[in-house]
C-alpha cells in the first residue's frame, strides 16, 4: 500500500516524515520530497512562545530535559569522590614520609588490578598514585564527556580502585 502526501490536493507519493503536533508525540504525517521541504523551511518549534518559554526549553535542553542533581546534595557520587580526593591532602606528608621509610612490601591481587585499573606500575610512589589518579578524574568526568554515562562508569571504577591503594598503603605505613 502507498501513501499519498497529506498536502493540499497532492497526489506524489508520500514518504516522508513530518510531525503534526509540537508537543513531541509519535504523530506525524508523510509528505513528498518537494512538500516536506517545503514543512522543515516554514517549521518554527518556538512559534507561539514567549521569550521566557524558549530560554526555559533551551536551558532544559542542555540536560536533555532531565533533572539534575546539585554538585552540592549530600548523596552525589561526585561530591563524595571530591571530598574523599581532597581529604588526602591531609594525611600527604605522613604518609610520603613513612613510604619513604619502606623499601619493599608485597601487595594483594585486588592492589595489583587496582595499579591495572589506573594504568600505573607495581609500587608506584604514592604521590604519582594520587597525581595519576586526578589527571584519571579530569579525564573520565562526565561532564567532561557531555554526560555519557560510560564514563560515569569508568570513573566509579577507577575510583574504587584509587580507595583500594589508599587503603593499602595507609595499613602499610602502620604496620
Amino acid at each position: 500500500m502507498k501513501n499519498i502526501c497529506d498536502w493540499n490536493n497532492c497526489t506524489e507519493l508520500g514518504e516522508y516524515k513530518a510531525p503534526v503536533e509540537k508537543d513531541n508525540s509519535k504523530n506525524f504525517r508523510l509528505l513528498c520530497l518537494t512538500h516536506v521541504k517545503e514543512f522543515n523551511k516554514n517549521w518554527n518549534y518556538f512559534s507561539g512562545m514567549t521569550d521566557d518559554q524558549v530560554f526555559n526549553f533551551l536551558k532544559s535542553d542542555m540536560t536533555w530535559h532531565k533533572p539534575t542533581q546539585s554538585f552540592t546534595s549530600s548523596d552525589n557520587f561526585f561530591k563524595i569522590l571530591w571530598n574523599n580526593a581532597l581529604n588526602d591532602e591531609k594525611e600527604k606528608p605522613r604518609i610520603n614520609e613513612d613510604l619513604n621509610n619502606i623499601k619493599h612490601f608485597r601487595f594483594n591481587n585486588n592492589d595489583i588490578k587496582a595499579f591495572g585499573i589506573l594504568g600505573i606500575s607495581v609500587g608506584l610512589k604514592w604521590e604519582k598514585i594520587q597525581k595519576k589518579f586526578k589527571k584519571l578524574v579530569k579525564k573520565f568526568h562526565p561532564d567532561m564527556n557531555s554526560g555519557n554515562r560510560k564514563f560515569e562508569d569508568k570513573l566509579k571504577i577507577i575510583t574504587l580502585a584509587y580507595t583500594q591503594l589508599k587503603n593499602t598503603y595507609r595499613e602499610k605505613i602502620n604496620d
